[in-house]
């Protein structure tokens, strides 16, 4: 599956996902109700951005960089969204993937995950899946549209 750089014209394909996934309060704290343009800004604003396609359709998205600046910025972080249409496809895995190469390419130590909600069984199990360890989950910390107040891991896995 290609994996390529987002650029300003993938967008518009992003964003149905993008709003989807928010407005469902399954697995992101973004706040809903996101116009467009701040969505974007969220989104499209990170340190890098990509996009996985097939046949010229934008199935899912990532975007990656340091967790943290200055003295933490030799561990990387990423979050990651695919559209309702493509899950079960291994587009999550393939961008998790992509993100672990490039992480490691670029000289990071380690990848880091702040806030996996723990309901979110499907991610939890891929991140398991590709070498992660939950280090640590802060409860109550994610509101949940389903479940209520539930926890939010922290996942991290060291690449050298």
């Amino acid at each position: 599956m290609p994996i390529r750089p987002a650029v300003p014209a993938d967008w518009p394909a992003i964003l149905p996902f993008f709003s989807a996934i928010v407005e469902d309060g399954e697995t992101y704290a973004y706040p809903p109700g996101l116009s467009s343009a701040e969505a974007e800004a969220l989104w499209m604003g990170q340190h890098r951005v990509v996009v996985a396609e097939e046949g010229g359709e934008v199935l899912g998205s990532a975007t990656m960089g340091p967790n943290r600046p200055g003295r933490g910025s030799h561990v990387a972080t990423a979050s990651f969204m695919v559209g309702g249409a493509a899950r079960g496809r291994g587009v999550g895995r393939a961008l998790g993937e992509h993100v672990l190469a490039w992480a490691a390419e670029a000289g990071y130590r380690a990848v880091q995950f702040n806030a996996v909600v723990e309901t979110n069984t499907a991610a939890v199990h891929l991140w398991r899946s590709l070498g992660f360890t939950v280090i640590g989950t802060v409860p109550e910390a994610f509101d949940s549209r389903t479940h209520g107040l539930v926890g939010l891991h922290v996942m991290h896995r060291y690449l050298h």
